[in-house]
């Protein structure tokens, strides 16, 4: 335990000195990876998103890979894919960017349904199939999404399924006045600072599988879901979160539990994970505005969850 605490303390102090200003989205956001999920940021342009993903992945010491998604982005671009090769007479795989251990998708909502279904098992099962053969993803994996909510043009809103895939959705918000002063006084450079590894692989691996030890009491269990059964029965939603997502809360409770170095779960942990694990897991009845509707998500698990008694 002693050396997870000094792992993840390093790991986040390493992160929070690139990422100015925001420690409880990193918070959220190494929760999410500690749990082993994947982490959708749906934020405006420029505020620090893509620095986010790639500061994680250094700080990991993992691979990482930028996939830019685009309307002609093909299945193929992302897994990879079998190429012939003359002199051998044979098929040689070329795997394609998502062979990483963080994959930063940027502006998923900017490729087609086909396109996006492509990372639909790389998300759940850790593997692809390419041309009926299944390859393994290396571990750890973790994916980080980008969008932007109030850019329509051109976009494929992401469906229900592949939404449930991302353990957490995040928004980074404009930075204070003073954070962003000091941007702008110490930010002359163009490049990111240097970010040294906090960990690594095997490090988080080990990490990971920590969180499995962490107690998860019966009255948790029922707090979980009473929050879950709240909005499959709320008049205002006319989808509700599902079992992954009463899952995906549970051990996204115990991965911030660990965090904060602790071996228990705390009615706390889950009420301050709600909103970002439940929110874009459920549908607002009655609205087509997509940006209204993950706003009016958001306000609405927030108050359900304030219906919900919470265990002594």
């Amino acid at each position: 335990m002693t050396d997870h605490r000094i792992l993840l303390r390093r790991l986040r102090e390493t992160i929070n000195g690139v990422v100015l200003g925001k420690a409880s989205v990193v918070q959220n956001a190494l929760t999410a990876v500690v749990a082993g999920g994947h982490i959708l940021l749906e934020d405006v342009p420029g505020v620090g998103k893509t620095t986010l993903a790639q500061t994680i992945a250094d700080a990991l010491g993992c691979s990482f890979r930028r996939i830019q998604f685009t309307s002609d982005l093909l299945p193929s671009d992302i897994l990879g894919v079998n190429v012939f090769v003359t002199d051998s007479a044979t098929f040689e795989f070329r795997p394609g960017p998502i062979f990483a251990n963080v994959v930063l998708a940027d502006e998923i909502n900017r490729t087609t349904p086909k396109t996006q279904s492509s990372l639909l098992e790389a998300m759940n099962e850790g593997q692809v199939s390419i041309d009926n053969q299944t390859r393994a993803l290396p571990a750890p994996f973790v994916v980080i999404a980008t969008q932007n909510p109030q850019d329509f043009h051109g976009t494929y809103p992401l469906p229900e399924s592949q939404l449930d895939r991302f353990m957490v959705r995040l928004r980074m918000g404009y930075p204070s006045a003073a954070v962003e002063r000091d941007i702008l006084k110490n930010r002359r450079r163009k490049s990111r600072p240097a970010v040294q590894p906090a960990l690594t692989q095997a490090d988080l691996i080990a990490v990971q599988a920590a969180v499995d030890e962490v107690r998860v009491d019966d009255l948790i269990i029922e707090y979980i879901l009473g929050i879950v059964g709240q909005t499959r029965h709320a008049p205002q939603l006319e989808l509700g979160a599902s079992t992954r997502g009463a899952l995906a809360l549970q051990r996204a409770a115990q991965a911030r539990a660990l965090l904060d170095e602790r071996t228990f779960v705390l009615p706390d942990d889950v009420k301050a994970l709600a909103v970002p694990v439940l929110a874009h897991r459920v549908q607002v009845a009655g609205i087509t505005d997509s940006m209204r509707s993950h706003s009016d998500a958001e306000q609405l698990i927030a108050q359900l969850v304030t219906q919900v008694p919470v265990p002594i």
